[in-house]
């Protein structure tokens, strides 16, 4: 291939790539690694999901873009009974292939381009930035709507609870933000797949009626079932808000083929539905919360933000890559800040998605 034609040198290198030899210096150590970097699930998927998989799993014939009305219902109702959600019509769910892949793709879904500025958040997810320059837009970090000065986005995102950071935006902010968007013909990208991991006060959607009065013109909002179902390797998301735009995402994905299974449908809706295996794999991590929290300060750690989301933004006021190779020493694995953006270069993300038994000899290589 042309070098002009490689769609990968556009992008950065692959952030896990570069922590490659920390990992195996973690993994000598004698009684094994306890990795707390990616944040990834390790419980059990919930009897009632598995057999919800299972009982489809004869059915031969093509699933729908759409996703099912059981399923479309099943995220309405969850969303109303878990978050207080109203007003949402079923028609304006859509089911995706995990919400990474959505995100990576949602500026060409879209149909932004050259001429468009996508803005992200200052520390944030890797993927907001990919996507963005996949479809070759103009990407700026921003915290605060006067940063942007009398410019026009055409797709702003936001994260509550934040993943690294585990910061949680207030009504307020986020109610700024819509106005903020609405004035200048944006459309809102609310990532909310940590809404259900609040350890210290209250997460918001972007579509609660008290940030957007009902009103959910140019806002999309993405859930994961992911972290608090434990249903990472089904890879099922979804995106619902604004019926037109979703009317929209609906009509290009369709046209390419992207579908979620129809097992993984059958098994979303059976998550959905339940909330009881949800709150039991939330109070797994909040033990795992306390018990690494504790672990991290009397190690000399100062923990920021971390008010919700699965994991604990640390720093020892040093450079991230020497933090990460004193873990590493100790046999524990975190991400570094410096994935995130150039502002968390003296931070690491320790996640919660361990093993009580990992998570317990973590803090006792910490002490």
């Amino acid at each position: 291939m042309s070098p002009r034609r490689r769609v990968s040198s556009l992008l950065p290198d692959f952030p896990w790539d570069t922590i490659a030899s920390v990992k195996a210096k973690a993994a000598a150590h004698p009684d094994g690694i306890v990795d707390l970097s990616v944040g990834t699930p390790v419980d059990p998927v919930d009897p009632l999901i598995r057999a919800a998989l299972s009982s489809v799993a004869d059915v031969p014939g093509y699933p729908t873009t759409h996703g099912t009305p059981e399923l479309r219902a099943a995220a309405v109702d969850a969303l109303k009974r878990r978050y207080g959600i109203t007003g949402l019509d079923p028609a304006a769910v859509l089911p995706v292939i995990g919400t990474k892949e959505l995100i990576a793709g949602l500026p060409r879904l879209l149909g932004l381009g050259a001429n468009d500025l996508v803005v992200i958040p200052e520390v944030a997810y890797p993927t907001y930035e990919v996507g963005a320059l996949l479809a070759g837009t103009e990407v700026v970090r921003a915290d605060g709507l006067t940063q942007l000065g009398p410019q026009s986005p055409a797709l702003i995102y936001v994260n509550s609870p934040s993943n690294p950071t585990g910061k949680v935006l207030g009504v307020e902010h986020l109610r700024k933000v819509v106005q903020f968007a609405r004035e200048r013909g944006a459309v809102v990208a609310s990532d909310e797949c940590y809404l259900g991991l609040a350890w210290e006060g209250r997460a918001v959607s972007i579509l609660d009626p008290e940030v957007c009065d009902g009103d959910h013109t140019g806002l999309l909002a993405v859930h994961s079932l992911s972290k608090t179902s434990n249903l990472a390797s089904y890879r099922a998301g979804f995106v619902v808000g604004d019926a037109e735009l979703v009317a929209e995402l609906l009509e290009v994905r369709k046209h390419s083929g992207m579908m979620v299974p129809f097992p993984i449908q059958a098994a979303m809706t059976a998550a959905l539905g339940d909330d009881a295996h949800e709150a039991v794999q939330r109070e797994r991590y909040r033990a795992r919360r306390e018990v690494l929290r504790k672990a991290l300060q009397e190690a000399g750690f100062r923990i920021d933000h971390s008010e919700a989301g699965l994991y604990l933004w640390s720093t020892r006021g040093e450079p991230c890559r020497t933090t990460l190779d004193w873990l590493a020493e100790r046999g524990i694995l975190a991400a570094p800040g410096d994935f995130y953006g150039p502002g968390a270069g003296e931070y690491v993300r320790i996640a919660l998605t361990a093993s009580d038994e990992r998570i317990e000899a973590a803090a006792q290589r910490l002490a």
